[in-house]
């Protein structure tokens, strides 16, 4: 595969944010079809009803720690919250390929951007929940 050409680098990029849109979606619908098959039709009703007195409104897992141990278990909310990690993981993993691909076609300037691209995005995912002014 020719990396000069953009077309075969916009196809690998493609392939990367379907793949990991599908497969996100795939992880939630096991979630849902797990919660809707360890509850009863008037349970589940209680969980989808909006009820602003009640927040949270649930026992989700919010942590990496938790999600792992719900995993575990196979808790139904484990599971979709590892469907939405994948989700908002797949445009940073097009951004690290970019970088990778840009670095093969020998491409500085694109290197650089994306470099700072990606040390923005994982900055604002990994730093910004330990500096006390963003947890307000």
């Amino acid at each position: 595969m020719n990396l000069k050409d953009p077309n075969s680098m916009n196809n690998i990029l493609g392939i990367v944010l379907r793949s990991g849109v599908v497969l996100s979606g795939a992880i939630i619908a096991i979630g849902t079809a797990l919660f809707v098959a360890s509850h009863s039709l008037d349970d589940t009703s209680t969980y989808l009803a909006y009820n602003p007195s009640l927040v949270p409104h649930g026992n989700f897992p919010v942590s990496l720690a938790s999600i792992a141990t719900g995993l575990g278990s196979l808790d139904p909310f484990s599971v979709i919250a590892l469907g939405f990690l994948v989700l908002l993981a797949t445009p940073v993993a097009r951004v690290a390929l970019s970088l990778f691909l840009f670095a093969a076609e020998k491409d500085r300037m694109y290197v650089y951007l994306t470099a700072a691209v990606l040390a923005i995005l994982l900055f604002s995912m990994l730093a910004t929940p330990l500096i006390p002014l963003f947890n307000g």
